[in-house]
């Protein structure tokens, strides 16, 4: 298998704050949530889509806002808890061991085998969206499909960050 387009796992790091997250704010089992996320791996360049689970129904308003601001900022929380250690040791380990499981699922013939992934889109900057494996490449790119509102903003908020960043990366390269 080639992941020859700047394939990364950096997304799945909010992966597992966000499917532990969840089950306790709705009280439905953590192997049944799933939430997409996209974006970055950092406060607001993190979007979780709830919209898009079947769990979402009915967080609303200020709970909305509190639970998808422990998910945007939950790595914060870990730095914190490991005295300011500046890393997320255990939650970059799931997210290799969650990368590296699908791209070897696939590789083995397995079929939908889809995790998240680090893309260059075409809009211009990089940005975690979820993708099919198969033996050789990816099968598929998902689109992110209808938001809420409340994502469109989100988005747009992590869409602003990740230029403004990447512009600053690829200065800093160029001197």
């Amino acid at each position: 298998m080639v992941l020859s387009w700047g394939d990364g796992v950096s997304p799945g790091i909010q992966l597992l704050p966000c499917h532990l997250a969840l089950p306790n704010a709705r009280r439905c089992r953590p192997d049944n949530t799933i939430i997409t996320v996209v974006g970055g791996h950092s406060g607001a360049t993190i979007v979780p889509l709830l919209s898009q689970s079947v769990h979402h129904k009915g967080i609303k308003g200020k709970a909305y806002e509190k639970f998808v601001h422990h998910i945007q900022f939950d790595g914060d929380e870990v730095v914190k808890a490991k005295d300011d250690s500046r890393n997320a040791t255990l939650s970059m380990a799931y997210a290799g061991v969650k990368f590296a499981n699908a791209v070897l699922c696939a590789l083995n013939g397995e079929k939908d085998v889809v995790t998240e992934s680090l893309l260059f889109r075409d809009h211009g900057i990089d940005f975690s969206s979820n993708v099919e494996l198969g033996v050789n490449d990816v099968e598929k790119i998902f689109p992110l499909g209808e938001l809420s509102s409340e994502e469109q903003n989100l988005l747009e908020a992590c869409s602003l960050e990740l230029k403004t960043t990447i512009e600053k990366g690829r200065a800093f390269v160029q001197s």
